[in-house]
């Protein structure tokens, strides 16, 4: 079972600016031109410990076109799937038939949801409480999503109303096996296992959910997650298709370090990229494998590793390993590193240790200048993992060059061994410790000032 909230209502009624205020991100496009968002945007919401999907869907609307049509009901397979609704209204106008509409059929969903009003910082005469009472929605909250006023209050709300529970899985390091359909993740996992667990063909698809799988090597528990094939167009597609991909993103979240399958004998394609990058996204550890590598000649594998994409500067921070799914090639090897890999990026760093890299750093190429200023980067520290995030202070966190952003992470990635594993860096801008601090005069001091000035005062005469 996942968790997931879906924000539904009409056209530019605010929900890509509370789905960006939510998830903290900018990831929604937001204009005052109504009907932009078309397609589902996804993301998380903090909530305590726990962390929630997050579905900002299109707009709501009556049109005899096929696209209106085809957003509404997109938004509507959102709301079916999800834990928890949120409806969200315009404050500052009154209610309309689309809003009417929405609302009768959110009530035959039998599914609990938020209405929430929001816009309301706009001064306005609208009377959409009163109609609200009236249709028997006299629980609600007011905010707006533009200037974040009574977020916290929503998401107190969200947080009381949601599921405490997590997705449970046997005990064990999660594996979480993910590619493209056909890329023989089921294969692959039932040679391992040495059982026929999962069903196998060669029509790709033929898993659609997500299917945990106990095991134990060399007296160690784990678990393989094999999930969906996330298919190119999985926005647009039909219902199972994108739910699958849901779970297959929640398994993904919900593991320690992420295996990626990819077919070798069609190569690095466009949606692998997508893919991995998704992966990359959640800050888990990714190890990329190169399946039915038996099937290809070394001519053939050379060419497959000599394409742009395989060459591309994405791919070369990620282990990549060759296996066989039916054969067992590979297998010890891989499994090693999948171990080692987990235990990698686990593992936190002193702040000591971090200084030492960083001057290192520092000497071997100085801070580049910014806004006419010498970049001074003070100290860094350890600050989380899953990404591996470390945080810089320095005198100015703005504008700070891309490349020695990268020559940074790069050097700290190499340092730390952190190959295949996300690494974050933050740039926080150091306080002045004497900012705050006043010096005070003893009264010897004062006398003695007062002296000088009348003694500067009368040589000025």
């Amino acid at each position: 079972m996942f968790t997931s909230i879906a924000i539904i209502g009409r056209p530019n009624v605010g929900k890509s600016t509370l789905f960006n205020k939510l998830t903290k991100t900018r990831k929604a496009i937001v204009s005052d031109y109504s009907g932009l968002t078309k397609d589902r945007n996804y993301g998380y919401i903090e909530l305590g410990d726990s962390r929630f999907f997050v579905i900002d869907t299109g707009g709501i609307a009556k049109d005899e076109s096929i696209l209106k049509e085809d957003i509404a009901d997109q938004a509507w397979i959102a709301a079916e799937e999800s834990n928890i609704i949120i409806f969200v209204l315009d404050g500052s106008q009154e209610l309309n038939n689309e809003d009417l509409d929405i609302l009768q059929n959110l009530r035959k969903l039998n599914k609990e949801f938020i209405t929430v009003l929001n816009k309301s910082d706009k001064k306005s005469q609208s009377q959409i409480k009163v109609d609200l009472i009236k249709k028997g929605l006299d629980d609600y909250i007011e905010i707006s999503a533009e200037h974040s006023s009574n977020i916290n209050d929503l998401r107190s709300i969200l947080k009381s109303k949601l599921p405490k529970e997590r997705i449970l899985y046997p005990e064990g390091k999660r594996v979480a096996v993910i590619g493209r359909p056909n890329a023989g993740k089921s294969t692959f996992i039932n040679k391992f296992i040495n059982e026929e667990r999962l069903i196998v063909s060669e029509i790709a698809g033929t898993t659609i959910d997500s299917i945990s799988i106990p095991f134990n090597v060399d007296g160690k528990d784990y678990v393989f997650i094999d999930t969906a094939g996330i298919r190119k167009g999985f926005k647009t597609s039909h219902k199972v298709e994108y739910f699958s991909y849901v779970r297959a993103l929640h398994s993904v979240v919900e593991s320690d370090v992420v295996l990626f399958l990819c077919d070798s004998s069609e190569g690095i394609v466009d949606q692998d990229l997508k893919i991995i990058n998704m992966v990359c996204e959640t800050g888990k550890p990714l190890l990329i494998a190169f399946n039915k590598i038996d099937l290809l000649t070394r001519k053939e594998k050379d060419e497959m590793y000599s394409t742009k994409r395989a060459q591309s500067n994405f791919l070369e921070d990620f282990i990549k390993l060759e296996i066989s799914g039916i054969k067992g090639t590979g297998f010890k090897r891989l499994f090693r590193n999948l171990d080692q890999l987990i235990t990698r990026s686990q593992k936190t760093f002193t702040t000591s240790e971090l200084n030492k890299s960083l001057e290192k750093f520092i000497n071997q190429s100085a801070p580049p200048s910014v806004g006419g200023r010498q970049l001074k980067l003070r100290y860094v520290h350890f600050a989380g993992i899953n990404p591996t995030t470390l945080v810089i202070h320095a005198n100015n966190d703005k504008k700070i060059p891309s490349n020695y952003k990268k020559y940074l992470v790069n050097s700290f990635r190499d340092k730390l061994k952190l190959r295949s594993i996300q690494l974050r860096l933050f740039f926080r801008k150091s306080k002045n410790p004497f900012k705050d601090k006043v010096n005070k005069l003893t009264e010897r001091q004062i006398k003695k000032k007062q002296r000088l000035m009348k003694h500067v005062k009368k040589n000025k005469k």
